[in-house]
């Protein structure tokens, strides 16, 4: 089944991670050191001592997100894996369940301190009590993602043979894995990634392990670590393609991402994608960052370009999905 393909890197979007840090840093020790120096506040003590604890609570989570954790993690593991019970565990560490709650504080505590100290800025002020309200919305947003009864795939028809086999493309922790193992009972599900997201504690593959034996589903799954641009297995392998929250990583190898998908993907398959596009929920939570992620227009171009019919779309769990059919007749397209 596997043909010889040498993997193609790309750059892990999420290693900017230790950047907001360095912020985080930075802005706690001013809420910590400099906002207390201000006359208004120092005469006040629930301002003084207010502001101080905002201070020692940005810097000190800053600090354990950018540096504390992975000292605490790597004790751990030299002490022996930890037992959790039966509890399936996704691995998403609280930089991202947390971040947004913390930039959210900081925000908030700004627009007080430049309320009290120039009063005629109010506008300003006001201003950044919105800007933390909307990340306070974004981590209620991240934070729903780990609640196991989220829905994690859309009710739309896969089509293909449900005997066969279905590729979870970028499979991380497994969340997705599972509810496609549960939904296709008698399908063969192969779980691929490069296991080296900053988003999943020590990359998801250990926890991706751990989750399909305690789901029961070890003996259906075949794990394999390859790159999603230059996929190790041969033309028309696969009866599906699934993938949640992937492809909207690749930065300039989408295209590529999506060509491979349409290769590997058996003649009358469908490939159910699941990604962050612009909109409302994403702003909550990348506030303007969410403005450089891919729209659908050119999600739907780049499927078309890789010679995909689209079937379906729609919104599932805050994320939106496009379902794309290989034609019956299809020819494989060259890759980018």
């Amino acid at each position: 089944m596997a043909q010889e393909t040498a993997p193609k890197r790309v750059a892990n979007l999420h290693s900017h991670m230790w950047l907001f840090g360095l912020l985080g840093v930075a802005v706690g020790a001013g809420f910590l050191i400099y906002v207390p120096q201000l006359t208004i506040v120092s005469k006040s003590l629930i301002l003084f001592g207010g502001f101080h604890l905002v201070g020692a609570t940005i810097l000190i989570s800053s600090l354990y997100l950018t540096t504390i954790r992975d000292h605490i993690r790597a004790w751990r593991r030299a002490k022996g894996p930890a037992d959790k019970g039966q509890t399936l565990d996704f691995g998403w560490g609280p930089g991202w369940m947390n971040g947004l709650a913390i930039a959210a504080l900081a925000c908030g505590a700004a627009a007080v301190a430049l309320q009290v100290a120039a009063p005629g800025w109010w506008p300003a002020a006001f201003g950044l009590l919105l800007v933390g309200a909307n990340f306070l919305i974004g981590n209620f947003i991240m934070r729903g993602f780990r609640q196991l009864d989220h829905a994690v795939l859309p009710m739309v028809d896969l089509g293909g043979d449900p005997d066969g086999l279905v590729l979870d493309a970028g499979c991380g922790s497994g969340r997705t894995t599972i509810a496609l193992a549960r939904a296709l009972k008698s399908a063969r599900v192969f779980a691929v990634d490069r296991f080296d997201a900053g988003y999943i504690d020590d990359g998801g593959r250990e926890l991706l392990e751990r989750n399909l034996k305690i789901a029961g589903l070890t003996d259906r799954v075949t794990v394999e670590t390859a790159d999603l641009t230059a996929l190790p297995f041969a033309e028309g392998d696969f009866s599906g393609v699934i993938s949640t929250h992937v492809y909207d990583h690749l930065g300039p190898a989408k295209q590529a991402g999506l060509t491979e998908a349409y290769r590997v993907l058996k003649p009358g398959g469908k490939f159910l994608m699941a990604v962050w596009v612009p909109g409302w929920t994403m702003f909550a939570v990348g506030s303007v960052l969410s403005f450089f992620l891919t729209s659908k227009s050119a999600w739907r171009e780049m499927a078309r370009k890789a010679g995909f019919e689209l079937a379906d779309e729609g919104v599932c769990n805050n994320a939106w999905f496009l379902v794309m059919h290989k034609p019956d007749s299809a020819t494989t397209v060259a890759p980018c």
